[in-house]
């Protein structure tokens, strides 16, 4: 399925367009295929190939070793390299190739040992989140099948999932948050991570997941009273409604934090109430977190 240019490879690998040529031409790495006007154009067998060959240079081996070995011969010294979880750009690779494969197995693996020895944390902040960002340009170039997208969110999931629940218990006097995401809206992974950053460091929160019409916050905020309420906003609202649904969700919890993650909510000229924040990246939020944390509760 799908059929890259010479540019997605570019952006998907971290290699050159001349030297991908160069590594066409000289070894025969890859096998494009010409459009009638007679544009080069890649498949996914030879993106896997260029991640996995990527991978093993990157770890000193010599290009014209490595295009002499056979794709499986590739694969295995790709599985016995990646050890360096450090490395991170060899790690989205790696994974990023396993995801093409729909190799359940290599992707946790990798996700496990990327966690195990780098910390949850750095592992969704330095390999899971820059891995979806690659899978998002492929998105852009029409090029990725959504069933190996669905494999990698499903899986990920589930690691944050069994990190939160391996977390201590919370104290009851704890702050509250709130974490939702409005009518519509179905990218829950962010979320997923920010109920565990919130939780990792000792806050309180009510997790409300997809779909949530605000009628249904406004309830929720009169009975649970939160500290703070946190969205994120990829798909929905429409973008010329932002700014009514922030005065909406703002409305529901008059006076608190409120915050809104997401593309939607960062765009230009966007308007939003005084106590509404839009953080630009992760790492913004978790610094929010942690000041929050450290506010006295109100009595």
């Amino acid at each position: 399925m799908g059929h890259f240019s010479i540019s997605d490879l570019e952006q998907l690998s971290g290699i050159k367009a001349h030297t991908i040529r160069m590594w066409e031409q000289r070894y025969g790495l890859l096998r494009p295929v010409r459009t009638a006007t007679n544009i080069r154009t890649y498949c996914e067998d030879d993106l896997r190939r260029l991640l996995n060959v990527t991978t093993l240079c990157s770890r000193g081996q010599r290009i014209s070793q490595v295009a002499r070995l056979s794709d499986d011969e590739i694969q295995a010294a790709v599985l016995a390299c990646c050890n360096d979880v450090h490395d991170y750009h060899q790690q989205v690779n790696a994974l990023l190739a396993a995801m093409l494969g729909f190799d359940e197995q290599r992707i946790n693996l990798l996700l496990n040992e990327a966690s195990a020895q780098l910390g949850f944390e750095n592992m969704m902040l330095n390999v899971a989140y820059p891995l979806l960002q690659r899978i998002g340009l492929m998105w852009l170039a029409g090029t990725v099948n959504p069933a190996q997208e669905h494999l990698l969110a499903h899986l990920l999931r589930q690691k944050m999932l069994a990190a939160t629940d391996a977390l201590p218990a919370v104290p009851a006097t704890a702050r509250r948050w709130v974490l939702f995401l409005p009518a519509e809206e179905l990218h829950e992974l962010a979320l997923l991570f920010m109920n565990y950053v919130l939780r990792a460091r000792g806050l309180h929160t009510l997790y409300l997941g997809q779909n949530l019409p605000l009628e249904e916050l406004h309830a929720v905020c009169d009975t649970y009273q939160p500290d703070a309420v946190a969205t994120v906003l990829t798909t929905q609202p429409e973008r010329s409604r932002v700014g009514e649904f922030a005065e909406a969700v703002a409305a529901c919890c008059p006076g608190k934090l409120v915050v809104l993650y997401g593309q939607l909510a960062r765009q230009e000229g966007l308007v939003l109430p005084k106590n509404c924040i839009s953080p630009a990246l992760m790492t913004d939020f978790m610094a929010l977190v942690a000041d929050h944390a450290t506010e006295p509760v109100a009595a």
